[in-house]
């Protein structure tokens, strides 16, 4: 078999690896672009009529718990482990919404709005 098996991929010689590595790389810097903003960006997640609101940053970190006053008593178990609940539902609550806001971002940069780099399984392709 004497065939070039990269013949058909472009370029004099076959691939060019030059013009794939300034993809790559343009795809990293918009990558990390996205991932700043992301970091930036709040959401927030509420719970029974915002007894508990949760603020969850844009790559799902959790950067603030409020507790509206009044709501529950302290000496209470059963209030603390209702309170305990709230937060972990608000916490999911805003985390679903980072994760939405994060697919927007991220999805075409991964492959997953048609993006990427085409013919590269894996890639976008």
């Amino acid at each position: 078999m004497t065939q070039d098996p990269f013949a058909g991929l472009g370029g004099a010689g076959g691939l060019d690896l030059n013009a794939l590595m300034q993809q790559a790389q343009q795809m990293q810097e918009q990558l990390e672009q996205a991932q700043a903003r992301l970091a930036d960006t709040e959401v927030e997640g509420t719970v029974a009529g915002g007894a508990v609101t949760v603020k969850v940053n844009g790559v799902g970190e959790l950067v603030g718990v409020e507790i509206r006053a009044g709501g529950f008593d302290g000496g209470d178990p059963d209030d603390l482990s209702d309170l305990g609940d709230m937060i972990v539902a608000a916490y999911r609550d805003a985390k679903g919404q980072a994760d939405g806001l994060a697919s927007e971002a991220l999805g075409p940069l991964a492959g997953g709005g048609g993006g990427g780099m085409p013919g590269l399984p894996g890639l976008g392709g």
